[in-house]
């Protein structure tokens, strides 16, 4: 039995015909390397163990699931402290800084998008003196033409067929990039509305404790003044002297670093608003100032690798390092490249635009062959890379998860500090009060009444201490939980 013969393509359809399938080829082709899928959110229900998960104190109450709001400084209910946060993200360096990297990565993804997924074309006009021996070329003359002039004008289009990937590689990665810029701008932000807080924090801190201690040493000054009449007296002896004179000389000592460091962080808070430490005006916060927030959110365990923007910094630089992977593995194939060009070539100037009489087209192929070895190092390279940015996400993510214990932990043991430290305050208040209806009764001495007072502004310091420490830490557990940007209303 015969076999039907095709039916062959018309001469001029079947090269057409075979180029489009040739092309298509192409251009279904695959992108080398691997593909980045998005790790999984971890599977915990807790930050800390279940040991540690002591009950909150101190008037302060986790709210497990409660999302943290943007503005989580207003927590604070303080408009001073919404101020200063306010100024720093309007004048701060820093955030400029990171704005301007982020457009610099997105326009930097622009360029090498136009440049690698459109063709390119480039105009060339040129005019040169030629002379030509025809009979180089096999063309007997019997005279040699005279030099002449060319004049050429043409367009050069190029553009190398995507087949392998590496051109999407290269574009995944600088999308990745701008992913990591975005975050690192979050980051900032984060950051620098926690540096405000806790500057603002630290400076009412150090200032009342300054304010205190200055109160405490004239206290054990008028206590050695009058030691020093009672020695006179023979009412104490030359060692109660001494040792009350050593205390105020030990409390003098601890006021110059109590200055230093009030300046210092004054300073700071200066930077973070823009300002040199010269223009700041404004006086420190007092605690009394602030609200500690009864209820602190802490968010879905789970959702924190989602919100913290530092893993997802981390996670933007995985995916650059698994684009950048793909890259080195695409260059180890062929490239084509289509080129064509068409213009006119005339030996007058007046006669380039009576049409087009010069063009080709072409298609190029570059495989290579032998580069020493680097091709295939730089694929190991670029895995190497890939697998230090997966194992730097998964140490990210871990640290997330240890300041936000560390910060639980924090908050708890404050609340058990401070209740220590109110409840000697309050003692040491009563005991003040009485010793100051005994001395108006005639009971104790002006010396004992002195030395309650001393008491009173020593449980007075260590309180103040411990309720700067609630504040600050609230502030880090809401940091460390990544700030809430994710609600904020987005920018007009």
């Amino acid at each position: 039995m015969s076999r039907p013969m095709p039916t062959p393509l018309p001469s001029a359809l079947a090269p057409r015909r075979l180029a489009l399938l040739v092309l298509s080829a192409l251009l279904a082709g695959c992108a080398a390397g691997p593909d980045f899928h998005r790790p999984e959110a971890p599977e915990v229900d807790a930050y800390v163990a279940p040991a540690e998960a002591a009950p909150s104190s101190g008037g302060q109450q986790l709210v497990a699931g409660a999302d943290i709001p943007a503005q989580w400084w207003r927590l604070f209910r303080s408009e001073a402290l919404d101020g200063l946060v306010r100024q720093a993200l309007q004048a701060s360096p820093t955030l400029e800084q990171a704005r301007a990297r982020l457009r610099q990565a997105g326009e930097e993804l622009n360029a090498e998008t136009g440049g690698r997924l459109l063709p390119s074309a480039d105009g060339n006009l040129s005019v040169a003196r030629q002379k030509v021996d025809p009979s180089a070329f096999g063309v007997p003359v019997v005279e040699q033409p005279a030099p002449f002039t060319l004049y050429n004008a043409s367009v050069d289009v190029s553009y190398t067929l995507d087949v392998f990937g590496a051109n999407r590689r290269a574009l995944e990665g600088l999308g990745a990039q701008v992913d990591y810029q975005r975050h690192e701008l979050q980051a900032a932000r984060m950051s620098l509305a926690a540096n405000v807080v806790t500057a603002a924090i630290r400076q009412a801190d150090l200032s009342e404790r300054l304010e205190a201690t200055r109160e405490l040493l004239a206290a054990q000054v008028r206590q050695r003044d009058i030691m020093r009449q009672r020695l006179h007296a023979g009412g104490v002896s030359r060692a109660d002297l001494s040792n009350q004179e050593l205390l105020v000389a030990q409390t003098r000592a601890t006021l110059p670093p109590l200055d230093y460091q009030l300046a210092q962080v004054t300073h700071q808070l200066a930077t973070y608003l823009g300002q040199p430490p010269a223009a700041l005006r404004q006086a420190p916060l007092r605690l009394a100032d602030l609200t500690l927030p009864a209820d602190v959110p802490t968010g879905v365990p789970s959702a924190l690798t989602r919100q913290r923007p530092d893993v997802l910094a981390a996670e933007a630089l995985w995916h650059r390092a698994s684009a950048d992977l793909g890259v080195a593995t695409a260059n180890l194939y062929p490239q084509f490249t289509l080129t064509a060009s068409f213009g006119s070539q005339r030996t007058r100037a007046g006669d380039l635009s009576n049409g087009l009489n010069v063009w080709n087209l072409g298609l190029g192929l570059t495989q290579p062959l032998f580069h020493g070895g680097e091709l295939r190092a730089r694929q190991r390279a670029a895995q190497a890379a890939y697998d230090a940015a997966a194992a730097a996400y998964r140490q990210t993510v871990l640290d997330g998860f240890r300041q936000v214990a560390d910060a639980l932990r924090a908050l708890q043991t404050d609340g058990d500090a401070f209740q220590a430290q109110d409840d000697a305050w309050r003692r040491a208040d009563e005991a003040e009060r009485i010793a100051q209806g005994r001395y108006g009764a005639g009971g104790i001495s002006h010396l004992n009444l002195l030395d309650s007072q001393r008491q009173l502004l020593q449980a007075r310091i260590a309180r103040i201490a411990a309720d700067a420490a609630r504040y600050a830490d609230t502030a880090a557990l809401l940091q460390a939980l990544g700030g809430g940007w994710w609600n904020e209303a987005p920018a007009p």
